[in-house]
Formats: structure tokens, C-alpha cells, sequence
């Protein structure tokens, strides 16, 4: 997991870099076969090399954000699945997978947990309308509005289970995270 936060932040910094030059680049070079292959070959480390992998990485990450021109956030990027993307949504992408990896790392490595009622509130409730959009937007015509379920949940939960971290009683997974 930590791995992947420090491969993310990489990923993002050289999109960046690449935007402060007028060029649009891919977030991974090689796609997502080499962005999983990097994760896993950098998972065994030890966890001192883990944790200064992802200090680095985001000292880099916010070091260009601190630098770059104007120009690189008008830019555009490719994510890893060829979306473009504009740059200036980078921020937030970064954040949502920290907070959704932090709560992971918490699940399953640290046992200390970090459920999504810790979330910060400013990110659940921006995330939760991206969310709710991509699941109507998966939905047939008339048939966008959540579940009742999910709407009669707190707003964290209902945005945990749209992204697949948790489960809402009498509701399938969403399906769309």
C-alpha cells in the first residue's frame, strides 16, 4: 500500500513537470502493466525504505506543485487508463488516494484503522458529489437516484460504500469504485 501512495505521487509529479512544459504526458510511462509491476517489485522492501519512499515522493510532488507555472495547471494529463485529465484536478485526485489508502493501510497492515468517519469533511463532501455522479451516470435513464438505503446513511458511509470500502445493510457493493 505505501508503495503505491509513493508510485502515485511519482505519478502525478511527473505529469507536472511534464504540463510546466507545455506537454501532455502519461502518468505512468509504460501504463498501468509497468505501474503494477513498480508497486509490487517496491512492496518487500522494509518498512523504513517504505516510509522514505513515500516522503520522498511527496516532498517531490508538492515541491513541483509549489513551482511550476501557470501554464502547467491549464494543462492536461493521461491517466492511467488514457482518460485526459486537467492537471488542476491533480490535487484532489491525490488526496482521494491517500485518504482511501490510508483507510486501507489501516484495514489491513496497522490494525489501528482509520474509518471513513474520520474522513475529512471537506473531502467527503466533494467526493460524495463526484460519486454520486459517476453512479448516475452508470445508471439507465430514470433509474439514477440512490438507493434509499444509501441515502438514509451518514454522508461518510454513503461515500465509503460508493467507492467500496464499506457495506450499507440490504445493499449490494456499488459497483462503480
Amino acid at each position: 500500500m505505501l508503495t503505491h501512495i509513493a508510485r502515485n505521487a511519482d505519478g502525478f509529479n511527473r505529469v507536472i513537470v511534464a504540463a510546466d512544459r507545455g506537454e501532455v504526458a502519461d502518468q505512468y510511462e509504460g501504463g498501468v502493466p509497468a505501474r503494477a509491476a513498480a508497486i509490487e517489485a517496491g512492496a518487500v522492501r522494509p518498512a523504513v525504505e517504505l516510509i522514505a519512499d513515500v516522503r520522498r515522493s511527496a516532498w517531490a510532488l508538492e515541491s513541483a506543485w509549489a513551482t511550476c507555472s501557470a501554464t502547467a495547471w491549464e494543462g492536461e494529463a493521461r491517466s492511467p487508463f488514457g482518460a485526459t485529465i486537467p492537471v488542476v484536478d491533480i490535487p484532489f485526485r491525490r488526496w482521494r488516494e491517500v485518504t482511501l489508502h490510508h483507510a486501507d493501510l489501516g484495514q489491513v497492515e496497522l490494525g489501528a484503522g482509520y474509518p471513513s468517519s474520520s474522513w475529512p469533511s471537506e473531502y467527503v463532501r466533494e467526493e460524495l458529489r463526484r460519486q454520486e455522479m459517476v453512479w448516475a451516470s452508470r445508471k439507465p435513464m430514470g433509474l439514477t437516484t440512490l438507493p434509499a438505503e444509501a441515502i438514509a446513511a451518514p454522508d461518510y458511509l454513503r461515500l465509503a460504500w460508493l467507492v467500496g470500502r464499506a457495506t450499507i445493510e440490504g445493499l449490494a457493493p456499488a459497483g462503480i469504485f
